[in-house]
Parts: structure tokens; sequence; C-alpha cells
């Protein structure tokens, strides 16, 4: 189980966010820049113990109304091999800050990690425990998975991966040589998917306390 440190990222996740989000298809904020607020997520565990796997929402009050944006995070002590940022299309590493107990960490935009989507896949299958956001060795029961596919399949690799204003479409390959699709949801809503072969519903709140569910990733063959 991830253990969650009380300390501090300089600069923090919201600042690094802040600056990447507006080159995102998906950003429907103001042209100044987004003004966050956490609201929302859940983690996911590395069986390895190397990578930090965040699904975090945030909402931006800076256009008319508020809009709240799925941004899945993974966190590694170096850098992932071949996403070292210098593409800047590739959009996979959002930045790097300071943690005030493990040092530097390397944040990407977790849609183009592979351990990160490996799990994701997990998760769509039910094969994967969703973990509170803030506190360690707590799982979230609140997040919940709907998998209609024939049976369970690992992934073997992480072959595309392509944005859009929709979302991000993910495509790997599995061990027994199917290609499936996830499609991260980036701007939440209260709807379902209809004819997917999973699902993962979590929640978040509005900046008025709501409380509201929706899809935040689905899986298509």
């Amino acid at each position: 189980m991830a253990f969650i440190h009380e300390t501090t990222m300089t600069p923090g996740k919201l600042e690094l966010l802040a600056a990447w989000l507006p080159a995102r298809p998906w950003y429907a904020g103001s042209a100044d820049g987004p003004e966050l607020s956490r609201s929302g997520g859940f983690r996911l565990d590395d069986p390895e113990g190397a990578v930090g796997i965040e699904f975090m929402v945030v909402t931006d009050t800076s256009g008319g109304a508020p809009v709240a944006y799925h941004v899945p995070l993974s966190y590694r002590g170096a850098p992932l091999s071949g996403a070292d940022g210098t593409d800047s299309a590739d959009g996979a590493l959002i930045g790097t800050s300071e943690h005030g107990v493990l040092g530097r960490r390397w944040v990407y935009n977790a849609t183009r990690d592979p351990v990160a989507i490996g799990r994701l896949l997990a998760l769509l299958q039910g094969r994967a425990e969703p973990q509170h956001q803030n506190r360690s060795d707590t799982p979230d029961p609140s997040v919940t998975s709907d998998f209609t596919g024939d049976g369970p399949v690992a992934m073997a690799a992480l072959t595309s991966v392509e944005d859009a204003e929709h979302g991000t479409d993910i495509t790997v390959r599995t061990e027994a040589g199917d290609a499936l699709t996830i499609r991260v949801v980036r701007v939440l809503r209260e709807d379902q998917p209809a004819n997917a072969l999973g699902s993962v519903t979590a929640g978040w709140r509005s900046p008025d306390g709501d409380q509201n569910r929706g899809p935040f990733a689905v899986l298509n063959a």
C-alpha cells in the first residue's frame, strides 16, 4: 500500500497544472489561465512501489460556469524513459517538484505512463482496489468499476495516446494480443456511458459543496 506523506511540494500540484492545462484541447477556461481548486479524486497502488498514481479532480472557476477537470498524475523519482518532455506536443511531463520527504519528483500526465495505465486497466476490470486520495492504506469504496467483458486481461503494451476535446483515448495491447481503448474523461459530467466493456465511476465536489458522480474512464474494444 502507498504511504501518503503529509508534507510540501514546491511548486505545488495546482501551480504545475495551472501552467499545463491551458494548452490541452479540452481546456475551456479563461485565456488568462485557470483558477484551480482541488475537488476530488483517488489513488491506485503500484505493486512495485515505485510510481505514485493519482486521479485528481480540479475545478476551474476562471470562465463562466465552473468546470471540473479529471487529471491523472503519476509521480516518479527519476525521469520516465521516452517521456522526458522535450517534445512539447507529447504532453507527458507536467513538471518537476521538490517533495519535502522524497526529494525531487517528476510529475507526469499519467495517460502517457505505462505503469499508471496498466493499473487503470486493472481497475476498469475490477482487479485493482482504489485508494483514498489523502490517507495511507485506506481503500475508497466510493470509487466503483463495472466490467462486462468475458474475463480480465492484463496490459502488454501502451501503443498510442490521442488527446481531443472529448478527452484522451489510450490504445493498449493486451497479453492475449487484443487491442482495447481506454477513454479518460477529462471534463467531468454526471452521465453514464453506453455499450462499454467497463467503466470507473467516482465523485467530486462542486464549488458550492454539492456532491457529483460520473464516469472517470471508459473501456471499449
